[in-house]
């Protein structure tokens, strides 16, 4: 899926015309403009096409076509056809062109929520649609390493969820759980606050934890884990970092979330010198304080332990802080 592909559907209902040839039926001639406007990647080795809505001929204006497609995007898709459901190139690029539409600046969030409450209506009858959907938004919206990640997209759609699945629903467990930690931590907010040891057995939480120049960058890792090891070696052999913290310009955290304290303290001397480096004894982990959902964790925070930046990347971290030259 390339972003070629979600700018094309995304000006879709920019550009379809709003008047028609004499003798053209301006429903018609805007659906077949529609769908030869999809990008390849939306229509299956079958030649099967997702099934855009026909926007009205009286909704003439930009917005006015935006709304409507939002609002009645999954109209025409038939979530009771399995066959249809798993054929992901319908499927999945449907829903990355809908969600692409969502987050602009020009989308008021009622309409992001009412669309999102229609998508969740339409599939929530079909249990297998249900499995399937669940699925592609958790894959698209939650996993940090997609190009899609959104957790405030995410955060409504889980709200949508739980709006509308019946009290007794196995499902509501995992969308309250998930809901709760996407609502923790976020820039501008307190972070949660945990206790954690140091190598000598010194317990000091993060609320305490002292602070260089009003930047804490906190890393949640496990040596054992094979992205955590590359991006602390990357991380290692940055001498501007190195600097930067000798210098007082930053402090870091490292704290180790598992529960092998052998592994950890084994891998100790390798840890950058003048760290703060410790292990919370999985109390993060098992007390649901940060979404751990993908290892190293990292976070941005200022001297208050106030959250800048949010499950982030350490190039992402570094250009925050100096624009990437310290």
């Amino acid at each position: 899926m390339t972003k070629t592909a979600i700018h094309l559907v995304s000006f879709l209902f920019l550009l379809l015309p709003t008047s028609c040839k004499p003798g053209v039926n301006s429903q018609s001639h805007a659906a077949s403009h529609a769908v030869s406007s999809v990008p390849q990647e939306a229509v299956s080795q079958k030649g099967e096409m997702f099934p855009f809505p026909e926007i009205p001929a009286m909704y003439t204006s930009p917005d006015e076509r935006k709304a409507y497609l939002l609002t009645n995007y999954w109209e025409r898709f038939d979530f009771a056809d399995t066959t249809l459901v798993n054929n992901r190139d319908v499927t999945e690029q449907g829903f990355v062109n809908f969600i692409a539409l969502l987050p602009d600046n020009d989308t008021p969030e009622r309409m992001v929520r009412e669309s999102m409450m229609n998508f969740c209506a339409y599939f929530l009858p079909s249990a297998h649609a249900r499995r399937v959907m669940a699925r592609i938004a958790d894959d698209y919206l939650y996993n940090p390493n997609s190009p899609f990640y959104n957790e405030g997209l995410y955060a409504i759609y889980l709200e949508a969820m739980l709006a509308q699945l019946p009290p007794d629903d196995a499902q509501r467990s995992t969308c309250d759980f998930r809901l709760k930690l996407v609502r923790r931590n976020n820039p501008g907010d307190r972070a949660t606050d945990f206790a954690y040891y140091l190598p000598d057995g010194t317990r000091r939480s993060l609320a305490a934890t002292r602070v260089k120049n009003n930047r804490l960058l906190l890393m949640f890792y496990d040596p054992e884990c094979e992205s955590c090891h590359e991006v602390l070696l990357r991380m290692a052999a940055d001498k501007e970092l190195a600097e930067a913290v000798a210098a007082g310009q930053i402090s870091v955290l490292a704290v180790y979330t598992e529960g092998n304290e052998a592994a950890w303290r084994k891998a100790l001397p390798d840890m950058p010198k003048g760290w703060m480096v410790g292990t919370d004894r999985e109390a993060v982990k098992n007390g649901a304080l940060y979404d751990l959902k993908a290892m190293p964790t990292l976070y941005l925070l200022d001297g208050a332990k106030k959250v800048v930046l949010k499950d982030t990347d350490y190039e992402r971290i570094r250009k925050e802080l100096v624009g990437g030259e310290w």
